[in-house]
């Protein structure tokens, strides 16, 4: 069964064999995120987390380029501009944070420019396949403005704090190569491979045991935040019920 939701805006959103599928769409503008598509990627970001039938979510965008960062023209536009940045930045954030907390894996496959809050969409991702053509940079520094989207907390957990340090502040645009060479892809593959790639990986994902690949991503994501002696509990703990689960 296919589900799609109705009324996004910037976002298209549907599910088919276990995968979740949300897409970047305003390729007008690059995919660039104004307020109401952060709005609309937390909504399908949480109807798939919600879903039980959704195992895997994927990340994708329309047109040559997956994300040009925030909406900068509409800031620009907006009567209050300071009171509009920040609530894009809130509103982003928040879908970014679901993401952070689902207990599925969620892949990024990415195109052309993954540049400014699209570097922390992919950054929010446990998989990052991306095209030969793609170009991942902070970008902030480049209009006078600081990072945002969680980046300045994931990307030196990702790359290091000196690499992190260096994306920012020289604006250095990294190849797929580079960046997969920094830890920051998965896989480098041709443009025209690229769908076809992520759907592969998605569906080898959603056979595993759901409780599996969700505990797994969890006790990951969560590890910096707790001592050796907590992860080692959680670990036990969850291995325990993953084995009732598995065994019986």
């Amino acid at each position: 069964m296919t589900t799609e939701i109705k009324a996004l805006s910037g976002i298209r959103y549907h599910a088919i064999d276990g995968i979740g599928t949300i897409t970047l769409a305003r390729p007008e503008v690059s995919n660039a995120i104004d307020i109401p598509t952060a709005l609309s990627l937390e909504q399908s970001a949480r109807h798939a987390i919600a879903d039980p039938d959704v195992r895997v979510i994927v990340i994708n965008a329309e047109g040559p380029r997956f994300c040009a960062g925030g909406d900068v023209a509409a800031m620009a536009a907006a009567v209050d501009k300071p009171a509009a940045g920040r609530e894009l930045a809130e509103r982003l954030d928040a879908a970014l944070l679901a993401l952070d907390a689902a207990e599925k894996p969620v892949i990024a496959a990415v195109r052309g420019a993954v540049a400014g809050a699209g570097l922390g969409v992919a950054l929010a991702c446990d998989l990052v396949v991306a095209a030969t053509d793609a170009k991942f940079l902070a970008a902030y520094t480049s209009i006078g403005i600081t990072p945002d989207c969680g980046v300045s907390w994931l990307l030196p957990r990702a790359v290091g704090q000196q690499r992190a340090l260096e994306l920012v502040l020289t604006r250095r645009k990294l190849t797929a190569e580079e960046a997969r060479s920094w830890g920051l892809v998965t896989a480098v593959v041709d443009d025209s491979d690229l769908d076809a790639e992520v759907g592969a990986l998605a569906t080898q994902l959603a056979a595993l045991s759901p409780f599996a690949t969700g505990q797994a991503r969890r006790l990951i994501r969560s590890s910096w935040d707790v001592t050796r002696k907590e992860a080692t509990l959680d670990e036990v703990r969850t291995v325990t019920e993953a084995v009732s689960r598995a065994l019986g």
